[in-house]
């Protein structure tokens, strides 16, 4: 199930294969509107149904009066990551999840990857969570247009993009630099750790280099989400110069 107004609205526009379409009866206003339009237009079934009914199979508890129910998103490899990069003619971006649990931080990362032309995230399949209906939400539809791996051992990854000549930035307290000071151009991939414990030592370790976030106020560390964004924007920054 895809739940929200823009999670769905981005999902007809990109094509995906849905099966229908639960509108909650009556709310015909604004996007709900554009929604049940493009639907239409494109032959998608589109039911009205009571919100109490919504209610009952929502997931996120914030189906905004829209619930589609459509095809899993598939997960792609790396290898087609770092091919779509190639497509482009630019150097890999790409950003390494290790063990985000949160899908409101999961889908928070991909709107941002979306927006700094990230090439894709790679996400573990142990102790972390998948593309969810929650995180679908969370994303604002950034979901259908950032390509998303998963992988089962998160160091090995980092040791194939390593053969692949990109450099492994990891994201820590500890970093050696501040994130505004170290060389982010060329072909990185980025390691943003976990809500609570950061990146785990087998991964700190894989690392070409750590950088730091400059924290000056009371508070020791940011939502994960939001320091992965300020890191990816600086990577944009450098890149477009």
């Amino acid at each position: 199930m895809l739940e929200g107004r823009n999670s769905v609205l981005e999902a007809i526009r990109a094509d995906r294969t849905i099966n229908k379409i639960l509108i909650s009866k009556g709310d015909k206003e604004g996007s709900i509107k554009q929604i049940i339009a493009l639907a239409r237009e494109k032959g998608i079934v589109v039911q009205e149904t009571d919100r109490i009914s919504l209610d009952k199979i929502s997931a996120t508890h914030a189906h905004q009066g829209v619930i589609a129910f459509v095809a899993a998103k598939e997960y792609v490899e790396v290898e087609d990551i770092l091919e779509i990069a190639k497509s482009k003619g630019e150097d890999p971006f790409v950003i390494l999840l290790d063990g985000i649990t949160d899908p409101q931080n999961l889908g928070s990362i991909l709107r941002t990857a979306d927006a700094v032309g990230a090439h894709g995230v790679v996400i573990p399949k142990r102790r972390a969570i998948g593309l969810t209906a929650a995180v679908s939400k969370a994303s604002a539809g950034a979901i259908e247009y950032v390509p998303v791996a998963r992988v089962t051992n998160l160091s090995q990854t980092i040791e194939y993009l390593k053969e692949q000549n990109l450099w492994i930035v990891g994201t820590d307290l500890s970093g050696e630099k501040s994130f505004f000071e170290a060389d982010l151009k060329g072909p990185v991939a980025l390691v943003i750790g976990s809500e609570g414990e950061g990146m785990s030592r087998l991964v700190s370790e894989k690392c070409d280099f750590i950088v730091n976030i400059p924290m000056k106020g009371k508070i020791s560390s940011l939502n994960a989400a939001v320091a992965g964004a300020i890191v990816m924007y600086e990577v944009l920054k450098q890149r477009s110069k």
